[in-house]
């Protein structure tokens, strides 16, 4: 699983730290999210999902990166289950 922090360009030790409480705590749900609507159709270490991060408005997109079968399978319910609205999250 990899993530593309879209940040304000500040690489400062204060939006380090934010990046990584942020992703502490979007891996355990994603990963949920995707056992449950993959159905073990997938590569075994996650490797094949990118996700685009905003920082400051603390929403996830699906990456363009990650294979169209899955962001097809991964769209109906992504954006309710990880940010909360059903506003599209494909980068």
């Amino acid at each position: 699983m990899h993530f593309n922090w879209l940040t304000s360009g500040d690489e400062n030790l204060a939006t380090k730290r934010a990046c990584i409480d942020m992703e502490y705590s979007l891996r355990p749900k994603i990963t949920r999210f995707l056992l449950k609507k993959i159905d073990g159709d997938f590569c075994s270490d996650f490797s094949c999902f990118h996700f685009d991060v905003d920082l400051k408005r603390k929403w996830v997109w699906i990456s363009e990166k990650t294979p169209m079968e899955y962001i097809k399978k991964m769209l109906p319910d992504f954006d309710t289950e990880i940010n909360g609205s059903n506003i599209s999250s494909v980068a």
